[in-house]
């Protein structure tokens, strides 16, 4: 089963602010940014290698083995496909 848990960081920003509120809009801008975002894309890829690795070998193999496997075999081409979904067609006059 996929446990989603919420990013050791993100819960170090809410507590490090001197006030609440302002680690909550820190909280807030991270969660919004690209970079996180694109993180949480590769998460969810490298959680569903996981699932995939761990039906075939018939018992859980972890998150480290998955994501070592996942990197060698499949980011570079995942990353590669997410780039030309994300770049906008140019329309020729």
């Amino acid at each position: 089963m996929l446990e989603e848990r919420k990013p050791q960081f993100l819960e170090t920003v809410m507590k490090d602010s001197a006030e609440g509120k302002a680690g909550e809009e820190g909280a807030q801008f991270l969660k919004n940014s690209v970079l996180y975002k694109e993180f949480l894309a590769e998460r969810e890829e490298v959680l569903k290698h996981k699932w995939i690795e761990s039906e075939k070998a018939g018992t859980d193999i972890g998150f480290e083995k998955a994501l070592l496997d996942w990197i060698v075999k499949h980011r570079s081409s995942w990353r590669e496909r997410r780039l030309r979904e994300a770049k906008p067609v140019k329309m020729s006059a």
